[in-house]
């Protein structure tokens, strides 16, 4: 273990009132449903990396449109040593082509409405529900690359 954070990029993307998540593999969020993403790789930008991790584990081809807000994602052991920290880089992107399958270290990938996610019926990886409403919320608005 590490005693600094990983550093990781979400790729955030809007079609119509759904946002594209994916449903984990493996640890720590194995099970459950958040948005494209991984760790930023040795010289790659988090945009680059988000666009990358999305083909990757989807399929899809998508544009960067900016960052859209970080976030710290922090997980504590029983004894409340910390497990795991990441700074993850949230991209909001457009879609340019293909249609969401699971690949690389995902077991499931769809288009997830908002009411889908507040409803509690899907098990989603902390803040997926604030990050689809802000990126749902900003795609209204130019918030133009980096």
């Amino acid at each position: 273990m590490t005693d600094r954070p990983k550093i990781g990029a979400l790729a955030v993307l809007v079609r119509d009132d759904s946002v594209l998540l994916v449903r984990r593999s493996n640890p720590p969020d194995a099970g459950l449903w958040g948005f494209p993403g991984g760790h930023v790789e040795w010289g790659e930008t988090a945009i680059e990396a988000a666009i990358r991790e999305l083909a990757e584990e989807t399929g899809i081809v998508a544009s960067p449109c900016g960052y859209l807000t970080n976030i710290d994602a922090i997980r504590y052991g029983p004894e409340g040593a910390i497990t795991h920290h990441y700074l993850l880089a949230a991209v909001l992107c457009t879609h340019v082509s293909g249609e969401p399958m699971a690949a690389d270290d995902v077991d499931a990938a769809a288009w997830i409405t908002l009411d889908e996610i507040a409803s509690d019926r899907l098990s989603t990886s902390p803040r997926v529900l604030d990050l689809a409403r802000l990126a749902l919320d900003g795609r209204a608005s130019d918030l133009g690359p980096g």
